[in-house]
């Protein structure tokens, strides 16, 4: 999970989105690393004196310090020109294949409640099979890919309305 900087305005929005989703992203076997290219002694800082007042004892994952954004030049999300990463959320499987990216503008903020709703999917796949149709969510129908459902998904599945 990449953002620009600590102490700025939509970050920490972001992360205590993820603070607060964090024992239901735990379940679904997840890590959780924060990482911008603020050092871990401004990260210290953050936590006492913005954060934990947003979520109770501060963030409870990793924040990482990405320095000179080597880590973020490898997920291509460093910019040279303001020198720190920008945002972008990565989905890494046990396997460490990328299984989904984003990347957004630093104006706008990302949605916990997605993060989790798009990392049950990914796992629920993982574990069960099948594909995942737009906007699933637990107990929803997902489709088995084959033959018989080429040309045929209107008779499958029934979006949401």
């Amino acid at each position: 999970f990449f953002y620009p900087a600590d102490f700025t305005f939509v970050c920490p929005t972001e992360l205590v989105g993820v603070a607060k989703k964090y024992e239901e992203l735990k379940k679904l076997d997840a890590e959780v690393l924060a990482i911008s290219t603020d050092s871990h002694f401004v990260h210290m800082m953050w936590q006492q004196h913005e954060l934990s007042r947003m979520v109770e004892g501060g963030l409870p994952f990793p924040m990482l310090y990405d320095a000179g954004g080597r880590i973020g030049r490898d997920y291509n999300v460093y910019d040279k020109k303001s020198g720190m990463d920008i945002r972008g959320t990565f989905l890494i499987d046990p396997d460490g294949i990328l299984q989904a990216s984003e990347i957004f503008a630093t104006n706008v903020g990302r949605s916990a409640e997605e993060l989790h709703r798009r990392l049950q999917a990914f796992k629920f796949s993982r574990d069960n099979g099948g594909v995942i149709p737009c906007d699933w969510h637990p107990g929803d129908e997902i489709l088995a890919p084959g033959e018989e459902l080429v040309g045929k998904v209107y008779e499958n599945w029934h979006s949401k309305e």
